[in-house]
């Protein structure tokens, strides 16, 4: 740009420190098609900011195909002017699928571990999550919207829970269930840095991780309303050309 413009590259770094300018990143986005997208952006929103009384909220998701990656050398730990270093290949040791149910209110984590991921193992982690919440308190369920949240059998089960409601976020809309802090949380401080031998160790690494957390448990605080959640989306729609809004 320096030479583009005739400037020097003092200039042109000055200019862009003083508008918050950083044309060497970028980041990505998704918008929604979600015909119902501004109904369950209030909805989800309302839960988390104003919850209602006499229930408890919960935020569920799956993580599926976990790998239980082993290195093939072992990890050189830290030292004074050297970070960990790890080999850049590694052994597939087989995968497994977390399920998991994140307390806005307390932080703490109803999880679970299954070889499939279908509708079936779905229902038997809601019969977890039923053992689990008290029986006088009604349960709300943040959740995406994929099949095995809206099979034949899940509905069954719902109209035999009745204290339970799901709540669905909208489609391409993962970032407003707050599991997702969670299992990011798993990823960057656990499983990365992580070796397992087998898929027995990593469940056992991941059930220790769990009860870990529950001993201190950090709750994800929402602050955004969802007007101004809509109205930031508002803004990025009227930069993008030919939007069709």
């Amino acid at each position: 740009m320096a030479t583009e413009v005739g400037m020097s590259q003092t200039a042109i770094s000055r200019i862009w420190r003083a508008f918050g300018l950083k044309p060497h990143q970028s980041e990505d986005f998704k918008l929604s098609p979600d015909p119902q997208f501004i109904d369950k952006v209030r909805d989800v929103v309302g839960l988390y900011v104003n919850p209602p009384d006499g229930a408890v909220v919960l935020c569920v998701d799956e993580k599926t195909q976990i790998q239980a990656l082993d290195r093939t050398a072992p990890i050189l730990p830290l030292m004074p002017g050297v970070a960990e270093r790890r080999t850049h290949d590694y052994v597939r040791n087989g995968t497994t699928n977390l399920y998991a149910a994140l307390n806005v209110a307390s932080g703490q984590v109803i999880a679970d571990m299954t070889p499939r991921h279908r509708a079936e193992e779905f229902r038997k982690f809601l019969n977890l999550i039923d053992k689990n919440v008290p029986t006088d308190l009604d349960v709300h369920i943040v959740l995406d919207n994929v099949s095995t949240h809206k099979t034949p059998s899940i509905q069954r089960w719902l109209q035999r829970h009745p204290r339970f409601t799901f709540h669905f976020t909208p489609t391409y809309s993962s970032w407003m269930n707050l599991v997702e802090r969670w299992f990011a949380e798993l990823t960057n401080k656990w499983l990365r840095r992580g070796t397992h031998h087998s898929v027995s160790d990593l469940i056992a690494s991941i059930r220790t991780w769990t009860a870990n957390w529950n001993d201190n448990p950090q709750p994800f605080v929402w602050h955004k309303t969802a007007d101004e959640i809509l109205d930031n989306l508002a803004t990025y729609i009227d930069r993008i050309p030919d939007s069709g809004h």
